[in-house]
């Protein structure tokens, strides 16, 4: 019985062995490593006109990019919204530049983000009140606008499920999940992770819903939350 205890502890230490070997050529897998694959920057004014000419420039000075506008896709008569109407502009940054404009962006969140805006597929996204917080000068005539910073988080080979010849799909353990995308915050920018607070779960779990057109709403933390009736 002891020969057998003895074994018996031998393999359990062979066998953490082999594991810890395992997670530490996982880890030295270049082909594992998370990187950035795009940030997206939105400024959503809500109605097309100089207010929104004015935003495009706001985020044509901040990414030296030309902007794209956004439509509506519906008609809400509560708020004026046409459908086909312009009403938001965005724009797509990748490689340093993303890197650049997102701890730009953190610097204002004092690297401090919510478990609540980390998605099950590693995308997290949070906002800015200001963009003069961003370094950019203050000018009388265009005013002050927020913006929607949007990142999506992504390892070598996500282009084979987009490609013409031979696509494929992901396997689940390529995929960057929710905890990657946290830890990912945590030591490649430094950054704190708070829990979301439960109140606010439970407000978001009874109140989002896919309602008409007419119904009011409001966002609460960069979540759509419908007032029931």
């Amino acid at each position: 019985s002891e020969m057998c205890i003895r074994d018996r502890s031998t393999w359990d230490s062979i066998y953490l062995w082999i594991q810890m070997e395992q997670q530490k050529k996982k880890a030295d897998n270049k082909m594992r490593e998370i990187r950035i694959e795009k940030m997206v920057l939105n400024i959503g004014v809500g109605k097309s006109g100089d207010e929104l000419t004015k935003a495009a420039k706001v985020l044509q000075d901040l990414t030296d990019q030309k902007p794209v506008f956004s439509r509506a896709k519906y008609t809400i008569r509560s708020f004026n919204v046409k459908r086909n109407e312009t009403m938001a502009v965005h724009a797509t940054i990748r490689g340093g530049k993303a890197m650049e404009l997102l701890k730009r962006g953190l610097k204002v969140k004092d690297f401090e983000l919510r478990s609540r805006c980390f998605t099950d597929n590693g995308n997290f996204g949070f906002g800015v009140d200001e963009h003069i917080d961003l370094g950019i000068k203050f000018d009388p005539t265009t005013g002050i606008y927020g913006m929607d910073f949007y990142v999506i988080l992504s390892r070598p080979g996500l282009r084979v499920k987009s490609r013409k010849h031979a696509r494929s799909s992901i396997g689940k353990t390529h995929r960057v999940s929710k905890e990657d995308a946290m830890k990912w915050f945590k030591e490649r920018l430094s950054g704190t992770v708070l829990q979301s607070s439960f109140i606010f779960d439970q407000i978001c779990l009874l109140y989002t819903s896919d309602a008409a057109d007419d119904t009011p709403c409001v966002d609460l933390g960069g979540r759509r939350i419908i007032k029931k009736k």
